[in-house]
């Protein structure tokens, strides 16, 4: 058994929606997944970008080797304002996660995706230009709700080779290449740059987001033991819970408790939520960014959407 099968494998139970771009990695996904895991499979979802003759070309070729192997495929596209030239990665990835999740929660299913340990690499990197906390250098190797990625710990290079050997079709997309876009410049020229001068640098980077996520998962028992819990589109923490943290260990603790609710505070949000925290008396409220609002009641903080009702 390879190397991808027993990712598969190790899998739990499906239905599991496969995320197939038509590129290379996600092309040896499908082939893999379709081998090995045929009766987890539920679906085959393709998006296109929008972005050029390359992009809808990859999704004619999932649609065609979907139709080929009888497994049923969902096609999207996104938005003609996103597709222009140069579009915001940002703006693109949330077009197409926006349409995965929507396909998956219809069919109950598990999304997959092709990331490789590369991808994990570059994303690492992304997040220490971007001054991220330890939470955020976790990346992908932090569990994400409703998805899982398989060959996160596989090397492009090997899903390279098993393309090759199997003969697996796919697109190359020019804009994999265009150096507007800040993974592509990472990838091409700094990652490459630094592994030639530091042979291991990509993989110290993968170290570097496997002890995120071990930390994570330490403060996420820590939280735990806090009593914080989920009430509807809020999360809930008792007051008496947080007395003993100082303002720093509050910075800590409470990305995690508002990430619970799907809520991210920006690092200016987490400073001011902390030191307010100290000094807050029940009936008192403080706004935070993206429309979050916290409060303090009697018992509890509250960490809830502008306008939402108190959970505490």
């Amino acid at each position: 058994m390879n190397a991808f099968a027993k990712a598969l494998h190790a899998l739990p139970e499906g239905p599991y929606l496969l995320a197939v771009s038509g590129g290379r990695d996600s092309m040896a996904l499908l082939h893999a997944f379709a081998e090995a895991r045929p009766g987890a499979l539920s679906a085959v979802a393709t998006f296109d970008h929008g972005t050029g003759e390359a992009a809808a070309e990859a999704v004619e070729l999932v649609v065609r080797e979907c139709m080929g192997r009888g497994i049923s495929v969902v096609a999207g596209r996104a938005p003609d304002r996103l597709g222009a030239p140069r579009a915001a990665e940002s703006a693109l990835r949330e077009a197409r996660w926006a349409f995965l999740r929507a396909v998956a929660e219809e069919r109950r299913a598990t999304i997959a995706t092709a990331h490789t340990r590369d991808d994990q690499a570059e994303t690492v990197a992304m997040r220490i230009l971007r001054d991220a906390s330890a939470r955020g250098l976790a990346a992908m190797a932090w569990p994400s709700a409703g998805v899982v990625r398989p060959f996160l710990d596989i090397d492009r290079e090997e899903v390279t080779r098993y393309a090759l050997r199997v003969g697996i079709p796919f697109v190359d997309d020019p804009s994999n290449a265009d150096p507007v876009y800040l993974r592509n410049r990472l990838r091409t020229d700094l990652l490459e740059a630094a592994e030639r001068v530091r042979p291991g640098f990509r993989a110290a980077l993968v170290t570097v987001g496997r002890r995120a996520a071990a930390w994570r998962a330490q403060l996420a028992e820590l939280v735990d033991g806090l009593g914080a819990r989920r009430t509807g589109d809020a999360v809930v923490v008792g007051a008496e819970a947080l007395a003993s943290l100082t303002p720093e260990g509050l910075a800590v603790v409470w990305p995690e408790v508002a990430g619970r609710a799907g809520f991210v505070l920006d690092r200016r949000g987490i400073e001011r939520l902390a030191s307010w925290t100290v000094r807050a008396r029940p009936g008192q409220q403080i706004p935070l960014s993206g429309g979050v609002v916290a409060e303090r009641t009697a018992r509890t903080f509250v960490v809830r959407g502008a306008g939402r009702e108190s959970g505490g």
